[in-house]
């Protein structure tokens, strides 16, 4: 017979009201499985993938209840303080990410391949290694395989504030890459600046040139001016579209200037090593924008729900 432990699941889905079903309280731990480790969950990040997942995206109800997280950092039972990547190899070829198929990391103790824990670096907290399996990863896969950058080209983040946003200005400005990114609000402006970005404009607002790549997190809302704040044969790279994924193509303008479009997500195993050893070399640091107890996840999930967070909200335990 299993023991319990506290975990944050969805229990049903609601496209109108994602909330209704987060329901926090005990689960089974999970069942030993060859090949697999357990770990005892130190911290876990929140990422709009948790959101999505309420809401019905990427998951049906007959795979609920599932515990939530994908991003975590913890201690397995030998010892050892690692780091979980989160992208499961699949028989069929297909792979998934936890919470799609399997439980996730909003738990005291999650189980996870064994080839897919990265050790944590003593130069990283628990708060900071938890939030690169996901967002910084996307955000390093977004820069160094798929923009086309090289050092000194100009970069346009799109929706400073979110997790994916503030890794893309951190780790770009590491790289060399002048760093332009734009939010509605003043406030993040100021604290994209602080981060490093080398100019801030306001949502939609015209550029002083045409950038080398743009940087796609935000969907509908900022798409038209993506493409047009684009140099011919530049790159937009696009990772989430969290104010809606139908915009106006803008086909035009795509062909005529010979635009790039291409799609990102998450990253590979020898991705999240590389990204590591970054963070190691560089003294770059995942932008906490809280820490919470784990019991109290409602709390950060309603923080992500309004906008309000700048970089990550994490759970610890």
């Amino acid at each position: 017979m299993l023991g319990g432990m506290f975990a944050v699941s969805a229990v049903r889905i609601d496209p109108k009201d994602s909330l209704s079903g987060l329901e926090l309280g005990e689960r089974p731990e999970p069942a030993a499985r060859p090949g697999w480790t357990a770990v005892t969950v130190k911290a876990a990040a929140l990422n709009h993938h948790d959101l999505w997942t309420l809401r019905g995206v990427g998951i049906t109800e007959d795979k609920l209840p599932m515990i939530l997280g994908c991003d975590g950092a913890g201690v397995t039972d030998d010892g050892a303080e690692v780091l979980i990547h989160s992208v499961i190899d699949a028989r069929d070829g297909k792979p998934s990410i936890l919470t799609e198929a399997y439980d996730g990391t909003f738990a005291e103790r999650v189980l996870v391949p064994t080839a897919n824990l990265v050790p944590k670096p003593d130069v990283l907290s628990w708060e900071q290694a938890a939030c690169l399996p996901t967002a910084w990863l996307t955000a390093y896969r977004m820069l160094f395989r798929n923009s086309g950058l090289h050092p000194g080209g100009t970069v346009l983040v799109q929706g400073a504030g979110g997790g994916v946003a503030t890794a893309l200005i951190v780790l770009a400005r590491a790289a060399g890459f002048r760093v332009w990114a734009t939010s509605r609000s003043e406030e993040k402006r100021a604290r994209a600046l602080e981060l490093g970005a080398h100019a801030v404009f306001e949502s939609g607002a015209r550029l002083p040139e045409r950038v080398d790549a743009v940087m796609e997190t935000v969907g509908a809302a900022t798409w038209s001016h993506s493409v047009k704040a684009l140099r011919p044969e530049g790159t937009i790279v696009i990772s989430g579209a969290t104010s809606g994924g139908m915009p106006p193509a803008e086909l035009t303008r795509i062909f005529f200037l010979q635009l790039r479009v291409v799609g990102s997500t998450m990253g590979s195993l020898d991705e999240l090593k590389a990204l590591v050893r970054m963070c190691e070399a560089t003294g770059v640091r995942p932008v906490v924008d809280s820490v919470l107890p784990l019991a109290e996840a409602r709390s950060g999930f309603e923080r992500m729900a309004e906008g309000e967070a700048f970089g990550k909200i994490v759970f610890t335990l």
